[in-house]
């Protein structure tokens, strides 16, 4: 089989189920608690007027932030916020429209495009590669989920320890997007199968977005997933009998991988970081469905244009 380049995909359109513990611990890292030192006081709990918390997680300026407030779209601890609360910003919940806000100050957030050799750890004891060497030393900071070291791809990264668990726990269901490169042209049983769910040893899997990319005799998969399962895509593809010879994720819920090369990073907008926290946030465990066929208008289309419709 000739090898190809995995396309980018047109549009926007595996993790750990349960992140270790010292990943929430970074939440009182030594980073963390650095940044605290701007707004503590003699003595007391670290805290600090709304609207400077506001701006400081990039909400905007603290005038806009303080229309926020007045306009009653912003909650700490549940409770409706007025102009002059002030917040503790270790202990407190701060929202925004429903969306939970990190306001810790010194939290970042890189996108990674991890190259294939490299392992998503943050120390190797044999001295392997890893994703962390590829970042900034300081803050420290952790995976966003597992790319195994034959994969390639998007890959956060960051010290927001709250925002890394509600990615990756499954209860969420944020999307997680590959292309794969398989082995041999898969038929309508196997991405019937793929989209309806295979079984695998720790369970079926769910039913997720599948679709052929580019020439059927180029093997390449378009898989949208929701669960949190290590190694599910290539695991998935096995059982079907056809095993995944490249693999790229090139988007985690709103956030795809675009203009990074191998091994390149870049932080993430704060607007970036809101949308990822509304992927996240209230109601989003509840995974959309899935398209898994085109619709009749499609084919339609397709069959006008004479050309096989490809997913999108």
């Amino acid at each position: 089989m000739r090898s190809v380049d995995v396309p980018e995909p047109p549009s926007v359109r595996a993790p750990w189920a349960h992140p270790p513990a010292d990943l929430c611990e970074l939440l009182r890292s030594r980073e963390v608690a650095k940044g605290l030192e701007d707004c503590e006081g003699q003595g007391e709990e670290p805290s600090d007027k709304l609207q400077k918390v506001l701006a400081r997680a990039g909400l905007g300026s603290r005038r806009a932030c303080e229309e926020l407030i007045s306009a009653g779209r912003v909650t700490v601890n549940e409770e409706l916020a007025t102009l002059g609360r002030r917040v503790n910003v270790t202990s407190d919940s701060v929202a925004v429209d429903g969306v939970r806000i990190g306001v810790l100050p010194g939290l970042v957030h890189y996108l990674l495009n991890k190259p294939r050799g490299v392992l998503t750890t943050a120390d190797d004891p044999q001295g392997r590669p890893t994703v962390t060497q590829l970042v900034p030393d300081h803050p420290r900071v952790f995976p966003v989920g597992r790319l195994d070291a034959d994969s390639e791809g998007l890959l956060l990264m960051t010290n927001d320890g709250e925002l890394a668990q509600r990615l990756t726990h499954p209860s969420f269901g944020v999307e997680k997007e590959y292309l794969a490169q398989v082995e041999g042209v898969p038929g309508r049983a196997a991405l019937r199968l793929l989209r309806n769910g295979v079984d695998l040893e720790d369970g079926p899997s769910a039913p997720a977005w599948v679709g052929v990319v580019g020439d059927d005799r180029d093997g390449v998969l378009r898989i949208v997933v929701h669960e949190g399962r290590n190694r599910q895509v290539r695991r998935m593809c096995d059982a079907v009998g056809h095993p995944v010879r490249r693999l790229v994720r090139v988007r985690v819920g709103p956030i795809a991988l675009r203009d990074l090369g191998p091994g390149a990073w870049r932080e993430l907008s704060a607007k970036e970081v809101r949308s990822l926290s509304e992927a996240a946030g209230p109601g989003a465990g509840l995974a959309p469905r899935v398209r898994s066929e085109p619709t009749p208008s499609g084919r339609r289309r397709a069959q006008r244009s004479g050309r096989r419709q490809r997913p999108g």
